[in-house]
């Protein structure tokens, strides 16, 4: 902003001057053609022009070099906030794609409720007995690209543990029960279609008596990871190596 100002004060004293030259020019071309003035007036009032039309000449390089200036901050500007948001944007996507951030979009949400218990023999069975069928889930999740998937609130990511430890199940290092809600993030429709496929996995899950429900919603939420994950055996490869 201040360079601008300068640039424009600049710009008003060169047309100032430049019409102060141009009438004094006009006045002594006048009088001295008119044979009015002295010839010693006449060689002052050159002399006062010359040194107007330096002065002028000078604050008109300086508007030049301003203005050279200014396209060049501006061009820094521009490359600086290219290459910034070009940055940014490579960040906030690998950010996305580890689980680091927050997100929110349609999708699909599963919801797998244990089989009611056979009160004839006082048991039943568990969805976290059988872990392989939510592993299932998440990889036609995947295959149907999903873009951001949670279970239980838990975000899922390549470095998600699922394990069992007694009655319940630890996502993410976070105890979690019955029944399993898994969110996706994606295409609606088609998360929908590869969840409902005939003889898909909600048809697995049905045949074995779990109580499933498939709903799209227009808003899902899946928070981000808050596990972090630190390399350190691995390393990037140097482009160059052999």
């Amino acid at each position: 902003m201040k360079k601008y100002k300068e640039y424009l004060a600049l710009m008003l004293v060169s047309i100032f001057l430049g019409i102060i030259v141009s009438i004094q020019f006009k006045t002594v071309n006048k009088t001295v053609g008119e044979g009015i003035l002295p010839t010693q007036r006449a060689q002052q009032l050159a002399t006062e022009l010359k040194k107007l039309q330096n002065e002028r000449d000078l604050l008109l390089n300086q508007v030049d070099e301003l203005e050279t200036k200014i396209k060049q901050y501006e061009m820094n500007e521009i490359d600086k906030n290219k290459y910034a948001e070009s940055l940014y944007n490579d960040t906030m996507k690998y950010r996305m794609l580890a689980g680091y951030l927050d997100l929110e979009g349609p999708g699909v949400v599963i919801e797998i409720h244990d089989p009611p218990v056979d009160l004839e023999y006082g048991e039943g069975y568990s969805i976290i007995d059988e872990l392989d069928l939510v592993l299932q889930v998440i990889s036609v999740l995947n295959a149907a690209d999903a873009e951001a998937i949670s279970i239980n609130d838990q975000r899922y990511t390549s470095f998600t543990e699922i394990e069992k430890a007694g009655n319940h199940i630890e996502i993410n290092g976070v105890s979690t029960s019955p029944p399993i809600v898994i969110k996706a993030i994606g295409p609606p429709d088609t998360l929908e279609s590869a969840l409902n496929i005939k003889g898909g996995i909600v048809t697995i899950l049905r045949n074995y008596d779990y109580l499933v429900q498939v709903y799209k919603e227009n808003n899902i939420r899946i928070p981000k990871s808050r596990k972090v994950k630190e390399f350190i055996y691995a390393k990037p490869v140097e482009e160059n190596q052999d």
